[in-house]
């Protein structure tokens, strides 16, 4: 949760920057953006972190990348009856190297469900889903590849992850242009509003669990 809280604080900032020379309107579309971010995010963590209830039980998993449009998550497929359930979870360098399938044991935490591998809790990054999710779907291998830390230790690092969620952004000068075109403002609301837009887009993938690896 590291990544998507830092984020979080730089998104807020950018907000911050902007409402220092907004007028009024811009102000008010401002603090509530911000709110929007500082409750989502407020609520994921503690969703994510929330202490689990019960021993758990153990289960059989697999580690899958999930690749759809733009979107890169890791899912924990497990294998359940009446069928499979599905986990989205924040990235963790310890998943490039989880062999699938593998033993997990997997704990009910509120309205998210936790899993436990070799004492390693991976956080959920929303609520499980009976349903295969949607896109190509990439199983770990079934022994760990020798690549797999140096993979691991690249893939973490907050740079590449910014360069990959800030794709999402691309769309924020189209927001800026509306923002202009709906409350006028000129130039400086354009550029304003572009860079909240592209504050909110890279904190919306973060936030959502994104995956560089």
């Amino acid at each position: 949760m590291r990544y998507p809280v830092a984020v979080a604080v730089g998104a807020l900032l950018v907000c911050g920057v902007f409402a220092m020379v907004a007028d009024a309107d811009q102000l008010s579309a401002v603090v509530v953006v911000a709110a929007a971010m500082l409750g989502v995010t407020g609520y994921t963590w503690f969703a994510a972190t929330r202490p689990t209830s019960g021993p758990g039980r153990p289960a059989t998993v697999h580690r899958v990348r999930q690749q759809h449009r733009l979107t890169s998550r890791s899912w924990i497929e497990v294998h359940e009856k009446p069928g499979s359930l599905w986990i989205p979870v924040f990235f963790d360098p310890a998943l490039v190297t989880l062999p699938t399938p593998t033993a997990a044991t997997v704990h009910d935490a509120g309205r998210r469900t936790a899993v436990v591998w070799d004492g390693r809790r991976l956080l959920p990054s929303g609520r499980a889903r009976r349903s295969e999710p949607p896109g190509r779907l990439i199983d770990n291998p079934s022994r760990p590849d020798p690549d797999g830390p140096v993979r691991a230790r690249v893939a973490v690092r907050p740079a590449r992850r910014l360069v990959l969620d800030a794709q999402f952004a691309v769309a924020a000068p189209f927001a800026g242009a509306l923002w202009v075109y709906v409350a006028g403002g000129g130039l400086p609301a354009f550029a304003g509003a572009t860079c909240v837009a592209a504050a909110v887009a890279v904190w919306l993938a973060a936030i959502r669990g994104s995956d560089p690896s």
